[in-house]
C-alpha cells in the first residue's frame, strides 16, 4: 500500500471508530452526567494510549518538545475536551443520528482554518464536496 493511500485507510477507520463512539456514548449516557461520562472516556483513553506508546516503544518526555509544538500540543488537547464536553452532553440531550452528522460541520471549520492558518488551498472540487458537507449538516439541523 503506498503513502498517498495510507492516509485514506487511516481516515475511513477513524470515521467508523466516531460512528461507533456516538452509539456507544449514547447508550453509556443512560443515567450517568455527561461531563462524568467524558471524564470516564478521557482517562480508558489515557490508560489506552500510555500503554500503546510505551509498548511501541514511541515514548519521548514531553518536556523535550520543541516548545512551539508542546504549545500547539496542548492548545490542541484543550480543544479536544471541549470538543468533547459539548459533544457529550449534545449526545444526552439530542439523538445520536441528528448530534453525529452536525458535529461533522468541524470539516467545514477545518477547510476553513486551513485556508486562513496553514494557508492550504483546496480544489474547485473540494470546495464543492465541503459545501455539500454544510449543505447536509444546514438539512439535518432544520
Amino acid at each position: 500500500m503506498g503513502e498517498a493511500s495510507g492516509w485514506l485507510i487511516w481516515a475511513i477507520l477513524s470515521a467508523v471508530f466516531a460512528a461507533l463512539t456516538a452509539v456507544f456514548a449514547k447508550i453509556g449516557l443512560q443515567g450517568i452526567d455527561s461531563d462524568l461520562a467524558t471524564l470516564v472516556r478521557t482517562v480508558v483513553i489515557l490508560v489506552v494510549l500510555t500503554a500503546f506508546v510505551f509498548a511501541t516503544g514511541k515514548w519521548r518526555n514531553p518536556f523535550e518538545f520543541p516548545a512551539r509544538s508542546g504549545l500547539f500540543l496542548v492548545l490542541s488537547g484543550l480543544a479536544t475536551g471541549a470538543s468533547w464536553v459539548c459533544y457529550f452532553r449534545a449526545l444526552q440531550a439530542g439523538e445520536a443520528s441528528k448530534v453525529a452528522p452536525v458535529d461533522k460541520l468541524s470539516v467545514v471549520l477545518v477547510a476553513l482554518f486551513a485556508v486562513a492558518v496553514l494557508g492550504e488551498r483546496p480544489s474547485l472540487q473540494e470546495w464543492a464536496g465541503i459545501a455539500l458537507v454544510a449543505l447536509g449538516v444546514l438539512v439535518l439541523a432544520l
